[in-house]
């Protein structure tokens, strides 16, 4: 294989691995449950509801950290499924600071 056969399948590849981000769809809550983030693959919050029983002008200041809890623990189901998808396309290539 030549390196511009390389370099075009690597491009796929990306490609690919882009539209995949763009579709992907990550859940996660806090509180449980009275905060809910959905992100995409690209780690942009598509939907973010927040149950009113937790909604206190007395206490802004735990639905500020359910809210916060909920989206890294997105960013990290994003992380982890996005790390399963690549493997499964790289054949089960280890890149250090990529898959371990």
């Amino acid at each position: 294989m030549n390196i511009n056969q390389m370099m075009k399948q690597a491009q796929q590849m990306q490609e690919r691995l882009q539209k995949q981000m763009a579709e992907m769809r990550v859940e996660a809550t806090a509180g449980g449950g009275m905060v809910t983030v959905v992100i995409n693959g690209a780690k942009q919050i598509q939907q973010l509801t927040i149950d009113p029983e937790v909604v206190s002008k007395d206490d802004v200041e735990m639905l500020q950290d359910l809210i916060i809890a909920a989206i890294n623990d997105a960013h990290r189901k994003a992380d982890e499924a996005m790390a399963s998808q690549m493997g499964g396309m790289l054949g089960g290539l280890k890149i250090p600071g990529l898959n371990g």
